[in-house]
């Protein structure tokens, strides 16, 4: 029997790293930035929290002295630095410099991915341990703290309040953008911004201001992707090379949720629930049937993309500026 109350649970942990991710790549390509980096900044923020959490538990004489506020602010105020440090590397070489923003994602990618992967190495030096990996179990317990008596309900309190604070922070966040795109002067001229430019500049817009706070705070959303999965999903236990590719994922679910974040709430559902499906499928010992089930949610992606370019829907196509650089001077 398929496990239903078991699978959702299980599909919406895996998608809110999704979520988290495509938010904040929704928000940057809205100002007409493509971020390609968006994997490697999951990985700079995951790293980042990881390390405000070890040292912090680690300067600790006594595991009882440990505040549980300052578990959580720390590794996630350490994140959002280092998330806002990558976001800002990306617009000083892509909207200051205008270099191309394909290469300059991939090379930031490529970047975070190295970074984690040092420190992360550096980390489990320090902690003299046999395994490759590090936990941080006690941080972790804060960020898996479910909600109090409704969390006990039953099938309907797993299904619903059996998650952590992140995760409840993503499905507000990704509203919140929603509401600010559609329903805020904020919004408008953002968007403006990333269908034209120049027009937005006649009428007074600042671009480059627009593209450096848009493209800064996705990056800081999307790194709080990589913190859930380290802290909450993973319990709290770091491996370099661990994150697989959930951050083309949450790229990939840009396209898929047609640029609307309160789509992307239910998509990311849809893709971890599609992304773990071969656990709850009987497969045998075939590890090829496996890796097929878990090319569902690019399959999906490109079906959808297939769909809507057929419609040729203009609400459903990305903002017409999106991955150009702009240059004042050719308006």
């Amino acid at each position: 029997m398929f496990d239903l109350v078991g699978f959702i649970p299980r599909a919406v942990a895996q998608g809110i790293p999704l979520l988290f991710g495509c938010t904040g790549e929704i928000i940057t390509e809205k100002s007409g930035n493509l971020n390609l980096g968006i994997p490697g900044v999951m990985y700079v923020g995951a790293m980042s929290g990881v390390m405000g959490s070890f040292f912090y538990e680690s300067s600790l004489a006594d595991p009882a002295q440990f505040n549980a506020l300052l578990g959580f602010l720390i590794p996630v105020l350490c994140c959002l630095l280092g998330s806002l440090l990558m976001g800002l590397i990306y617009c000083f070489l892509t909207v200051t410099l205008r270099a191309n923003q394909n290469v300059t994602g991939l090379a930031l990618t490529t970047f975070g991915v190295g970074f984690g992967n040092f420190f992360g190495g550096s980390l489990i030096a320090l902690t003299g341990s046999d395994v490759p990996s590090i936990a941080l179990g006690t941080t972790s317990s804060v960020f898996r703290t479910t909600i109090p008596v409704l969390s006990g309900l039953g099938w309907f309190g797993e299904i619903f309040f059996s998650y952590g604070f992140l995760a409840y922070l993503a499905i507000a966040t990704a509203l919140v953008a929603s509401q600010v795109l559609l329903n805020t002067r904020v919004g408008l001229e953002l968007r403006a911004v990333g269908e034209s430019p120049a027009t937005a500049d006649a009428a007074g817009i600042d671009i480059t201001r627009y593209k450096y706070i848009a493209t800064c705070v996705g990056c800081m959303i999307a790194g709080l992707g990589g913190l859930y999965y380290v802290m909450d999903y993973a319990n709290g236990v770091w491996s370099n090379d661990a994150f697989g590719d959930r951050g083309w994922l949450a790229i990939a679910l840009v396209i898929f949720s047609v640029w609307r974040p309160t789509l992307a709430i239910p998509s990311s559902i849809l893709f971890g629930g599609l992304y773990i499906l071969y656990l709850y499928i009987p497969t045998g010992s075939d590890s090829a049937i496996r890796e097929i089930y878990k090319m569902l949610p690019y399959v999906v992606t490109i079906l959808v993309l297939v769909v809507s370019s057929m419609r040729n829907s203009r609400e459903n196509q990305p903002p017409e500026s999106l991955g150009l650089p702009y240059f004042r001077e050719d308006r």
